[in-house]
């Protein structure tokens, strides 16, 4: 196989096991059958733009090249901090784009990675988001009707837990059970000033409290790693070894891990 990568695709089974595949230019390679098994990925040296396809020195916003970093909204950093959204002022980058994917549920919620954090996404992301972050529990708790009052409800929370997932945590082996419920019961009342402000300027039904279940997730791991040690495309254009496992956005091998979605846009070819 040989082509660009994207992020890993995933799923849920009916065990909540994940199962994953790595898109690799128009191929789609099934990887959980893979674990146990040599698995090489090697780097062309090429690097075409998600976007406009353009070869690029370097990835940007996960692999975009400069130019399309800077004028799409899809890279604005109001993407990764969603209560700086200017969609109001008249300056989002592109509108209709900001339409169609800023002004449509989002959901607020406490997920297990490292620890319990906070997080949001968008209402059609679950539990593909939990998947992505390595979590093994996830619990939505909020739901809104704009990414804007996602970013408002989750700042607030983030003053009392993290927003942030320790990623070599989450490599080195599975948290324990968290009664999320329980979490949320005891934070939200914290807030509750807070969720009255953004109401009372955003309308009644800007926020809904929800009463879900907890979703349990199951990652295909044989082996976690002790020791964490990175591979990197730019440094050595071959990762290869025994694939032991996959959490997250990372394949985990005899030799290290890798995180895929950093190498978006990497043109490789795969060999087993």
């Amino acid at each position: 196989m040989l082509g660009t990568l994207k992020k890993m695709r995933s799923h849920l089974d009916e065990n909540n096991v994940v199962q994953y595949q790595l898109p690799v230019g128009d191929e789609l390679l099934d990887l959980n059958p893979l674990i146990g098994s040599q698995l090489t990925l090697t780097h062309t040296g090429k690097i075409l733009c998600c976007n406009c396809g353009k070869k690029t020195k370097k990835s940007y916003s996960q692999g975009h090249c400069y130019v399309c970093m800077q004028k799409l909204a899809s890279c604005d950093m109001c993407i990764m901090k969603p209560e700086t959204c200017h969609f109001a002022a008249g300056t989002c980058r592109e509108p209709s784009w900001g339409e169609a994917n800023c002004f449509v549920p989002h959901y607020v919620y406490l997920s297990n990675t490292s620890g319990v954090k906070v997080g949001i996404t968008r209402h059609t992301q679950l539990p593909t988001r939990w998947i992505d972050q390595g979590a093994t529990q996830g619990l939505p708790i909020f739901k809104v009707e704009t990414r804007l009052l996602s970013g408002l409800v989750e700042t607030a929370l983030a003053e009392l837990i993290a927003d942030k997932t320790n990623w070599r945590t989450m490599l080195k082996g599975n948290a324990d059970d968290l009664d999320l419920k329980a979490q949320a019961t005891t934070l939200i009342p914290q807030i509750a000033a807070r969720l009255k402000e953004i109401t009372a300027e955003h309308g009644e039904f800007a926020v809904t409290e929800l009463d879900e279940e907890i979703q349990p997730i199951n990652y295909p791991v044989d082996a976690f790693p002790s020791k964490i040690s990175s591979h990197n495309f730019d440094k050595n254009p071959e990762v290869s070894g025994i694939l032991q496992g996959i959490k997250g956005q990372y394949l985990i091998f005899d030799t290290g891990v890798i995180n895929m979605r950093k190498f978006g846009s990497y043109e490789i070819s795969v060999s087993l």
